[in-house]
């Protein structure tokens, strides 16, 4: 019989909040919202008018976030401010930029200069 190390452990909590991490983006909403978040602290209105996303749908897919402190709110009168606070999201989102947004950003470039 064997038994786990200390070391073994750490790794186990390390993959569960990793998959945690993961399941949260594995919404496109959810993806989307963090991807605009990464670009700095946005309101409800401002994430809703951005994305398209309806109210109902937009406040359930905060909530998650919320519920797995990938965010946090601020109020200032009627605005609920919302910015990303997990450092591991935020990495995680710059990987995702990088593979997946910044070489579709790069094509369209050289598209509208091949269409000169």
């Amino acid at each position: 019989m064997t038994t786990a190390t200390p070391e073994l452990d750490v790794l186990r909590h390390s993959a569960q909040e990793a998959c945690a991490l993961l399941k949260a983006l594995s919404n496109p909403d959810r993806l989307m919202l963090l991807c605009e978040m990464a670009q700095g602290e946005k309101t409800v209105t401002d994430l809703q008018e951005a994305l398209g996303i309806t109210q109902p749908t937009l406040s359930q897919q905060l909530a998650v976030l919320r519920a797995q402190a990938l965010v946090d709110t601020r109020r200032e009168g009627k605005n609920i401010f919302y910015r990303l606070a997990s450092p591991q999201a935020m990495a995680v989102m710059q990987v995702l930029y990088q593979q997946f947004c910044e070489p579709r950003q790069a094509h369209k470039r050289k598209s509208k200069g091949n269409a000169s």
